[in-house]
């Protein structure tokens, strides 16, 4: 406890990082205070309807990522997560697409090309899930919230106010990155997720307690151990490396001799981070989006997160993805070439294609048990769900795309924080060892 205290205040007595954190949680505040800001034309006091067919579902995940703004009918209902989409797609293009990634090669001239690319395709992806949010709120369940004198002016004006937002909250995430601390756009949808947790966390208290007493008391302190355990669990899947031993051979430059050194070839056993999860959910949204949000006929097997066939489609999709996105972004013959370039070998392997095809072969046995836990992640939130009968925005803290992103953010802020002690000769945050963050994905989701 001591060292923990001791460890924030050097922390503050920093003066750029002081600045930072202040920064960073002011315009988290100003994010947070818009999320209650309802849109025009609607009555606030009529969105129950809006609210409880949010609270399940799909539907119900998107609002834990915007922090309840989506079924407050907020000017910022829709978040930061059409940014999230188009720079997926804007990556997936620089990867597939030739010309696009020689456009990213171009430095820093490229990567302004391809952030402003981004921004485009961001107002064109809002104006639609613009368009298929005012088809919700017109929905007969929804359309009571509707201010009837207002209603000539309803789609112009949310569609306007809708891209404005998500505009708003993408450059708000932007000047966090460069002035705050930490991945600001990362930071944004971690404290929409969190923002819901005092509320599922009191629900579920006050169900326990009112129905079982001490039964129920004792129930809940077995969730919060679970919870604990998958947190923990998430940590190691999420820092898991594979080292695979590299020597450099000797060589003499003037009077020194350089390399000689052995060092190790990190592989993550989970290199490609949330994103299956974010490809297999957006898969899965799909029907939802064609169903008008509503799930009715076959969309409502992908609308509840404990039924058997959401999980099993849910489960192949996150392993399919996890091997396609990790063979999109890992590069066994670039990483056998650059050890060649250096004068760098893998003990018993000969250099060059035998390197490349060591490497691919140690990555797709690492990949499987990685795809596996992280498609098991994914539906721990149903399973949980199904098994201790806890309500739907209690469970989403037990897995899937919400803890993932509240673990890889807090250990890359964390790690940002310990650099900056570091550099100034303070001891960093763990005595064990230095944190690791994960690896990003676009934007830092």
């Amino acid at each position: 406890m001591k060292k923990f205290i001791t460890t924030l205040k050097n922390i503050w007595s920093i003066d750029e990082l002081r600045n930072k954190i202040t920064f960073t949680l002011l315009l988290l505040f100003i994010y947070r205070l818009g999320s209650f800001i309802v849109l025009p034309g609607i009555d606030p006091n009529k969105l129950a309807n809006l609210t409880n067919s949010a609270s399940s579902g799909v539907l119900g995940l998107l609002d834990a990522f915007v922090g309840g703004a989506f079924s407050k009918a907020s000017i910022f209902a829709l978040g930061i997560m059409p940014y999230i989409s188009a720079s997926i797609f804007m990556q997936l293009m620089t990867i597939l697409v030739p010309q696009m990634a020689k456009v990213q090669k171009e430095g820093e001239s490229g990567r302004k090309k391809i952030n402003q690319w981004t921004r485009y395709l961001t107002i064109i992806v809002t104006a639609f899930q613009a368009a298929a949010y005012i088809g919700y709120l017109k929905s007969p369940s929804n359309a009571g919230a509707l201010i009837p004198a207002y209603s000539s002016f309803f789609w112009i004006s949310t569609v306007i106010i809708l891209t404005v937002g998500t505009l708003f909250v993408m450059w708000l995430g932007e000047k966090i990155t460069d002035k705050g601390l930490g991945n600001g756009t990362s930071l944004i949808i971690m404290i929409g997720i969190l923002a819901r947790f005092p509320q599922a966390f009191g629900q579920e208290w006050s169900a326990r307690f009112a129905l079982r007493g001490a039964g129920g008391l004792l129930l809940m302190l077995v969730e919060i151990l679970f919870l604990i355990g998958i947190v923990m669990g998430l940590i190691m899947l999420v820092q898991g490396t594979r080292k695979v031993g590299v020597e450099y051979a000797k060589a003499i430059v003037g009077n020194r001799q350089m390399g000689g050194a052995r060092n190790f070839l990190p592989l993550k056993v989970n290199s490609a981070g949330v994103m299956p999860i974010i490809f297999a959910q957006a898969i899965l949204f799909l029907p939802t989006v064609f169903s008008g949000f509503t799930g009715d006929g076959w969309a409502k097997y992908f609308t509840d997160h404990t039924n058997i066939v959401y999980m099993i489609v849910y489960s192949v999709c996150v392993i399919a993805f996890t091997f396609l996105y990790t063979a999109l972004i890992f590069n066994p013959k670039q990483m056998a070439d650059e050890l060649k370039r250096n004068n760098g070998f893998i003990p018993g392997v000969k250099p060059g294609q035998d390197t490349a095809d060591y490497i691919g072969t140690i990555m797709d046995r690492i990949t499987l048990p990685g795809a596996v836990l992280l498609a098991l992640v994914g539906i721990f939130p149903g399973i949980f769900q199904l098994i201790f009968g806890m309500s739907q925005s209690f469970s989403t803290f037990f897995g899937g795309t919400s803890l993932l992103i509240m673990v890889g953010v807090i250990l890359d802020t964390l790690q940002q924080i310990e650099t900056q002690l570091l550099m100034r000769q303070y001891d960093g945050l763990m005595n064990s060892g230095r944190i690791q963050g994960r690896q990003a994905v676009p934007s830092g989701m």
